[in-house]
């Protein structure tokens, strides 16, 4: 037994099999969210067929997984800070499995949009606790990388929940099977959340519920550390603090730059996302053609994610972070004025795809250091829940451009602004220095204020 502080021994200690195994569960929970997005574009042709509905109506179809989404950050993020990570994820998965196997039942378009607006809020959810659950389970020199490559999974997700979307329409008549795939696979994830990833110690040390200390100690066994004693003294102030902090003086200004810096650089993200087909297909190349591309742009992205992960362990993340959201504005602008070339035209999209995704990813994991542990799931939520915002708003506003007559470069330059004023808005912000997450170094400051509550700990 030892009377060190549970948090502090996994952020100073080598990562072990148990924890590399959870943040790659996240990384699958993710790719769950690339894969329902492609999933229904690929469904789209053959729901416009069996109904006979128009683009327009398939539109709001689209859109209700956004909305779902955006609900479900800013909604089920403070469910994670309150009720536990674990628990969290758990109802999730049970909530997007249901959304996705009810979605098959679906006779018209407000039936499937509700079942999609049901799966977008366990998504939404799974997002906000994930992003912390991949950050609490790493030590800190890993913990941006962690992060990064957690955040890989949507693109992941994408290629290869795109690949086999289309595979099964191939195969099958119609486009349920998707979503028969979708909830089998999505269900599957919940027995190995329920036995590979515990609760988080980060979680249990700041709430102490009933059991705290014997569900730490079981997880620090499986982690191969010694158990601990007594649990870490927080103080009554501490323990107070709810989700209403994020809108606190101290975290507000935190949590209204990282949030408009995420809206901004989802634009121009979705820009390419949802424009790419169309633009290519414009451009005189095959449907089949524009579907390679837009794999390209994904495949970017998850390189992109992979190679910013790496980076952090050697450059600081907001440097990372802001470099690539420049470069994205550059690379999309670079696609407006691409040639009818298909070859380059690839590559330029990879490379699109690998600086806006990068973006993302280092923008998780700025969330993941910008909020202390009693908030972090829930300004996660909030930060990608109106972030889902420019989502939304991103096709539509590149569609009037496009109808206003606009030409493809100056409606790429324009839609590529997004990323810089994202950047603008990381130059602004002021990130706490490496260590010890902020709560982390208030409970000491609690603690020396109370010399009988102290824990061995250095000063932070």
């Amino acid at each position: 037994m030892n009377n060190t502080d549970p948090r502090e021994t996994i952020m100073n200690s080598p990562m072990s099999t148990m924890q590399i195994v959870a943040v790659a569960i996240t990384i699958g929970l993710n790719a769950l969210d690339g894969f329902d997005v492609m999933s229904i574009s690929y469904a789209s042709p053959e729901i416009l067929r069996e109904w006979g509905i128009t683009r327009s109506t398939l539109g709001f179809v689209l859109s209700a997984e956004l909305v779902g989404m955006a609900l479900g950050s800013i909604l089920i993020g403070g469910v994670a800070d309150k009720f536990g990570r674990r628990a969290t994820m758990l109802g999730c998965l049970l909530v997007m499995s249901l959304g996705m196997f009810l979605a098959t039942t679906a006779t018209g378009v407000v039936s499937l949009s509700i079942w999609r607006v049901i799966t977008g809020l366990g998504i939404g959810g799974m997002l906000a606790a994930i992003n912390a659950v991949a950050a609490e389970f790493a030590n800190a020199k890993r913990k941006h990388m962690c992060v990064s490559l957690m955040a890989i999974g949507y693109p992941v997700g994408a290629v290869v929940g795109g690949t086999i979307a289309a595979q099964l329409l191939a195969i099958y008549e119609g486009w349920r099977p998707i979503f028969v795939f979708g909830g089998i696979v999505t269900a599957a994830f919940i027995p190995l959340v329920y036995f590979f990833i515990p609760e988080s110690i980060h979680w249990l040390a700041r709430k102490q519920p009933p059991g705290a200390l014997e569900r730490i100690n079981a997880t620090l066994k499986r982690m191969g550390h010694a158990a601990i004693s007594t649990l870490p003294r927080i103080s009554e102030e501490v323990r107070k603090r709810s989700a209403t902090d994020l809108f606190a003086p101290g975290l507000i200004a935190v949590t209204l730059l990282v949030t408009l810096a995420y809206f901004f650089h989802i634009t121009t993200f979705y820009y390419i996302i949802k424009w790419v087909p169309e633009i290519v297909t414009r451009m005189g190349f095959e449907s089949s053609q524009a579907a390679g591309v837009l794999v390209w742009v994904n495949a970017g992205g998850a390189t992109g994610g992979a190679v910013l992960g790496f980076l952090t362990l050697r450059f600081p993340l907001k440097a990372l972070t802001i470099g690539v959201l420049a470069l994205s504005t550059v690379m999309v602008t670079i696609f407006g004025s691409s040639p009818d070339d298909l070859a380059r035209l690839s590559m330029i999209c990879f490379a699109a795809g690998f600086c806006t995704n990068a973006g993302i990813v280092g923008l998780y994991a700025i969330f993941a250091h910008a909020f202390p542990t009693h908030v972090r799931a829930s300004g996660t939520g909030f930060a990608i829940g109106v972030g889902r915002g420019g989502a939304v708003i991103a096709p539509i506003i590149a569609g009037f451009l496009f109808d206003a007559e606009f030409s493809r470069p100056t409606v790429s330059l324009i839609m590529g602004l997004g990323s810089l004023l994202g950047a603008g808005m990381l130059l602004l912000l002021k990130l706490r220095p490496e260590g010890p997450s902020a709560e982390e170094v208030e409970d000491e400051s609690s603690r020396e204020r109370e010399p009988s509550a102290q824990l061995g700990r250095s000063p932070a």
